[in-house]
């Protein structure tokens, strides 16, 4: 049977040695060079947001159903769980390939590091993987599920204009007011970058935050006439948004991919039961799964267990 939750001491006791962890030397190849390890025992890791909920109660039961036994911890920060995961008191987490390429270039290199996130996805995992890998990570095989910046209208919006890409937008020479967060004034993929890329004519970004409800009732209202959000928002149809498409790949490539501690899961045994996943799972699924939760109220295990079992990944009942 899955223990679903840590005890709150041994929790909280994991969290205090997470934070003051530093994993393993990068001098040190030792960890790095050893066979992978099996432990039959995985703690998995989520951020605590829906999504990520969602995926460690797959990687949960997938792993169960080839023969783990297997707890959730949630951790909600990354500068506390990657630690942990480079300790082995968390074994696997899902994560993002171009944002955690960038947080580990940030933590070996210094804030003020180029990025290494890229729109291609070849490059990104290049890049991330010679960056875990020192770390005694191991980033596994992305699949087809993406969850990356998107741009979303009113569906109206959309229609009378003829708008189905942001190229599209740029081409209609319509002065767009932006509801995102502060930092969109100037990150690349945000408000200059939708000038230089597409030439949309951002008159000004409203400060409601990225996919949060005051920024989508703003642009439903007429308000603001776009809002920043995420590929696999499930939350749209309710104000009657449509993303557009980024037809010319402003956004990095934030696939979804396991990162496991490899000497404790890099086995072939996890790599197979985790890329299982990969078969199935798009990124109109996990926007349809996020709806579950958050707008059906539904529990992410449930919805996870559902999702599996109508794919055949893990028998009924």
């Amino acid at each position: 049977m899955r223990a679903w939750r840590a005890a709150a001491t041994g929790a909280l006791a994991l969290l205090v040695l997470a934070g003051c962890a530093t994993g393993p030397s990068l001098e040190n190849q030792g960890e790095v060079t050893a066979p992978p390890g099996d432990s039959r025992h995985l703690t998995i890791g989520s951020a605590g947001f829906t999504e990520s909920d969602l995926l460690a109660q797959m990687y949960a039961l997938l792993l169960e159903e080839a023969g783990y036994s297997t707890k959730i911890l949630s951790v909600t920060n990354r500068e506390i769980y990657e630690p942990a995961l480079e300790n082995g008191q968390i074994d696997v987490v899902p994560e993002y390939a171009a944002t955690f390429a960038d947080w580990l270039n940030a933590k070996a290199n210094g804030p003020e590091a180029p990025t290494v996130g890229s729109p291609d996805l070849a490059t990104t995992m290049t890049a991330l993987r010679g960056l875990a890998t020192p770390r005694g990570l191991t980033v596994l095989d992305p699949g087809r599920a993406v969850d990356q910046n998107a741009f979303a209208v009113t569906s109206a919006y959309a229609t009378e204009h003829g708008l189905k890409t942001l190229s599209d937008l740029g081409a209609a020479n319509l002065p767009v007011r932006l509801a995102a967060g502060d930092e969109c004034v100037q990150r690349p993929y945000c408000a200059p970058g939708l000038r230089e890329t597409y030439g949309i004519d951002i008159t000004g970004v409203d400060p409601k935050g990225v996919g949060t409800t005051p920024a989508k009732q703003a642009v439903q209202s007429g308000q603001d006439q776009m809002v920043l959000t995420t590929s696999t928002d499930g939350t749209l149809d309710e104000f009657g948004l449509v993303l557009l498409a980024d037809d010319k790949n402003l956004q990095n490539a934030d696939y979804i991919v396991p990162v496991v501690n490899r000497s404790r899961a890099g086995s072939e045994g996890v790599t197979k039961a985790l890329g299982r996943l990969n078969t199935v799972l798009t990124t109109a699924d996990l926007a349809a799964m996020n709806e579950q939760v958050d707008s059906w109220r539904r529990l992410p295990e449930g919805v996870a267990r559902s999702y599996l079992q109508e794919k055949k990944l893990i028998p009924a009942g």
